[in-house]
């Protein structure tokens, strides 16, 4: 997990120091585009998997983005982020993606993959008949990855 959180930081960075060069050329308008496109993008892919990540991890992908919001807003380095652009923090983002990932799955919206990996544990036979059934809990199905290790049948509220 940290090879990829540090990955994504270093390519945010890499954007930003790419899209410097251009940003008194074009219009703010369009420099704010280019800049959420592969800078705010590159952070939220894959972000499902950064749900329990470790703080000092999480700093890493914060500081890119309020890199990200600090070139758009023309602020200085020194200056505070705080709200100044209605961004979602890492965290939040994190938080943000699962629920969204969960509420397209379940409506035919998500890719076929993640739809076949989710349902409703009422939907399994041989747990039908049991008290959570009635709970609208969701089962993930058992997935093999290669790089990070087994992710068990998890139960998802």
């Amino acid at each position: 997990m940290k090879m990829h959180v540090q990955r994504t930081a270093a390519g945010g960075f890499a954007a930003l120091r790419k899209l410097h060069s251009i940003r008194r050329s074009v219009p703010t308008s369009v420099y704010q585009t280019l800049t959420v496109f592969p800078v705010v993008s590159r952070l939220d892919y894959g972000n499902a998997t950064l749900v329990r990540i470790p703080v000092n991890l999480n700093r890493h992908l914060q500081l890119v983005l309020n890199a990200a919001a600090r070139s758009v807003t023309g602020l200085r380095r020194s200056d505070h982020i705080t709200s100044t652009p209605h961004w979602l923090r890492v965290p939040e983002r994190v938080q943000f993606k699962l629920p969204t990932l969960i509420y397209k799955s379940l409506h035919g919206l998500a890719p076929q993959y993640l739809v076949d990996d989710l349902r409703y544990v009422t939907d399994i036979p041989r747990r039908r008949r049991l008290r959570s059934a009635s709970s609208f809990q969701l089962e993930v199905r058992r997935t093999r990855l290669v790089t990070f290790g087994v992710i068990d049948s998890a139960l998802i509220c």
